[in-house]
């Protein structure tokens, strides 16, 4: 992520666009009403569409501060918005989705929330939501898992429409379906987050393109997400816990057939033997991942962490100005 800490706009908006040719006029013309009498761009990112969306792109750049990038193929929501993020200028950046169901006159009160208690993510909450049951299902069993396992007690981490600091989207690195979880990495990078019940309209261009497979792969990524923000750092904590697990009780199993084989009781066939053998030289080797880990993770240049806030104060005696 870029590291420049000037800002050319007050506030970027960041559009991941596929398929969405018709909603965009619109769209900008909504931003551009809700940001009256602030300095801010569009970043609009064609994610390889085939609808003609890049050649209305084209058009609308005339007409409103707007920048734009575009994929050759579809890559992906996650994808998408990192480059989007890539190209943001502004201090605040803001995400929305291209299909007119997020509401642009929702920006300036999350942007307010933001700058009135030093946020560094305000997530929008869908909490009256217009979509059908193979939409909504999915979610709702979506949000209860990562607020089951990451313990952040929002309502809707699927909400396209949220507004960060720039500090705070710096720390994001987004692949695969990782924007789902842009919460989760915040809070993770020591930034204070919140979320703002939005207006959420019906679809009235095109057809969604979200389901129950996407369920199943945000899954996957929940999974890295959490192992990521707590291994990271200790992978051995992580192996050796089921390396030691495992050694255990393949060592238990081996010294019970050890006492039946002492009494006279033949333990050559029994797959008891086996499994035991199985569970020692499996423990032995999570461990010794978690030996390397660990060596390489020396080895490896050091992550700085994010400074969330700081106080300078003037020493005793300086001039002030």
């Amino acid at each position: 992520m870029k590291t420049d800490t000037g800002h050319r706009v007050d506030v970027s908006i960041v559009v991941p666009c596929y398929n969405e040719r018709e909603s965009l006029p619109q769209l900008l013309g909504e931003i551009e009403a809700a940001l009256e009498g602030v300095t801010y761009e569009v970043v609009i990112v064609d994610d390889g569409s085939t609808d003609g969306s890049w050649d209305a792109i084209r058009d609308l750049a005339g007409r409103f501060p707007l920048a734009a990038l575009r994929f050759g193929r579809n890559r992906g929501k996650a994808p998408a918005l990192s480059a989007g993020f890539e190209r943001a200028t502004g201090r605040y950046v803001v995400t929305i989705d291209a299909d007119l169901q997020d509401d642009p006159s929702e920006i300036p009160g999350m942007i307010s929330m933001l700058e009135k208690r030093n946020l560094g993510l305000v997530s929008g909450w869908k909490k009256n939501r217009h979509d059908p049951l193979s939409k909504t299902l999915p979610s709702k069993l979506f949000n209860w898992a990562v607020r089951t396992t990451t313990r952040l007690r929002l309502h809707d981490f699927n909400c396209g429409l949220k507004a960060y600091r720039n500090e705070a989207v710096q720390q994001l690195g987004l692949y695969g379906e990782m924007h789902r979880y842009t919460p989760v990495l915040v809070s993770q990078a020591g930034f204070d987050i919140d979320e703002k019940v939005v207006n959420h309209r019906p679809r009235i261009h095109g057809r969604s393109k979200y389901g129950f497979s996407r369920f199943f792969r945000g899954l996957a990524d929940l999974m890295t997400v959490l192992f990521l923000h707590r291994f990271s750092f200790r992978p051995l904590h992580f192996f050796a816990g089921f390396g030691s697990i495992l050694t255990l009780a393949g060592l238990v199993i081996s010294a019970y057939l050890t006492v039946l084989w002492l009494g006279g009781e033949a333990i050559g066939r029994r797959p008891l033997l086996l499994l035991g053998v199985l569970m020692v030289i499996v423990g032995f080797q999570f461990v010794s991942l978690g030996l390397l880990a660990e060596m390489l993770l020396s080895h490896s240049p050091r992550k700085s962490f994010p400074v969330v806030e700081e106080i300078v104060r003037e020493k005793p005696g300086e001039d002030r100005e």
